[in-house]
C-alpha cells in the first residue's frame, strides 16, 4: 500500500512524494520522493509528517527536477536513482532501462528509459502507478530537446501506453488545460475530450490538481497516443498543409503544431 501526495512548487510544477512502509501492513511513514525541484516544500512536509526518506527519483536532469536535492541530501540521507547517462550531480546509483529499484519488500519500482524530451529520460514504474517527469503530461507529451527526437518520442510513449490501462499517470507538470484546448483543436469530434476539459476545468477553479489520470484516460483523449485516429491526421494534414498518414509523421507534425500553438 502507498499514498501518492503531490506537493506544488514554481509556477506548474510538481514534486510527487510516495508514503509507504518499509515492512508490510506497517504504517506509511518512509517517503520516496520524485523531482525534488525545490527541497523546501518537500522538507516541511517530511518533518510535518515526520517520515523517513527512503529514495530520491530523479526522471531527468532539467534543472526544475534536480534544483533541490542538494538542500534535500544536505538534511536526509537517501540513495539516489537517477539516468545513467546524463550524470547528474548528487545521483548516487545511476540506472539503465529495465532496472529494478528495491525500495522495500513490498515497494518496486521499474526504471524505463523513454528518450524524447531528453535522451536520458527515465520513468518510474510500480504496479499501478507511473511516474513519468515531462515524456507523458495529462492530455499531452513533452516538448523535444535535450538531444531526443520526435521518433524517440513517439515510441517511448507507445511502450508506455501499453502498460495496463488503470495505471494512474503522475507527471511533472499542470499542464493539463492547455493541452485539452489543443486537444479539442485537433480533434473537436472526440466527446471524451470534452468531457474531460469540463471535469479538469472544475478541478482547476477549485484550487485541485488534474493529476493523476489513468492511462485508459489518456488513451481516448491524449492526441499523441491517437495518431493513428483519421480525424487527427485530417486534421494535421490541413494545417500543416502536407499529406500525411504514417502515425509517425503524423506523431511529428502534431508535435510541431503544438509547439507553436
Amino acid at each position: 500500500m502507498i499514498k501518492v501526495i503531490p506537493i506544488p512548487i514554481f509556477h506548474d510544477n510538481y514534486v510527487w512524494l510516495i508514503r509507504h512502509a518499509m515492512q508490510a501492513g506497517g504504517a506509511l511513514d518512509h517517503a520516496v520522493v520524485v523531482d525534488p525541484g525545490d527541497a523546501n516544500p518537500v522538507l516541511a512536509y517530511l518533518a510535518q509528517e515526520q517520515l523517513t526518506l527512503s529514495a530520491v527519483l530523479i526522471t531527468h536532469k532539467c534543472y526544475d527536477h534536480v534544483m533541490g536535492l542538494g538542500a534535500l541530501l544536505e538534511q536526509h540521507t537517501a540513495p539516489v536513482y537517477g539516468p545513467a547517462i546524463d550524470h547528474i550531480k548528487g545521483v548516487s546509483h545511476p540506472v539503465e532501462d529495465n532496472a529494478v529499484i528495491t525500495i522495500s519488500q513490498s515497494l518496486k519500482f521499474q526504471a524505463m528509459l523513454v528518450p524524447g524530451h531528453t535522451l536520458g529520460h527515465l520513468a518510474f514504474y510500480t504496479r499501478g502507478h507511473l511516474f513519468a517527469g515531462d515524456v507523458m503530461f495529462g492530455a499531452g507529451c513533452g516538448r523535444i530537446k535535450e538531444g531526443g527526437n520526435a521518433e524517440q518520442m513517439f515510441y517511448s510513449l507507445q511502450r508506455l501506453a501499453k502498460l495496463p490501462r488503470d495505471t494512474k499517470l503522475y507527471c511533472a507538470h499542470e499542464y493539463t488545460m492547455a493541452n485539452l484546448t489543443f486537444a479539442q483543436t485537433v480533434e473537436p469530434g472526440n466527446r471524451a475530450i470534452a468531457q474531460r476539459y469540463d471535469a479538469v476545468s472544475a478541478l482547476r477553479k477549485a484550487q485541485r490538481p488534474s493529476l493523476p489520470s489513468t492511462l485508459a484516460e489518456e488513451l481516448a483523449t491524449n492526441p499523441f497516443l491517437r495518431c493513428s485516429e483519421p480525424e487527427i491526421a485530417q486534421s494535421v494534414c490541413a494545417h500543416a498543409d502536407i499529406p500525411v498518414t504514417a502515425e509517425i509523421d503524423v506523431f511529428t507534425a502534431l508535435r510541431h503544431w503544438k509547439d507553436q500553438f
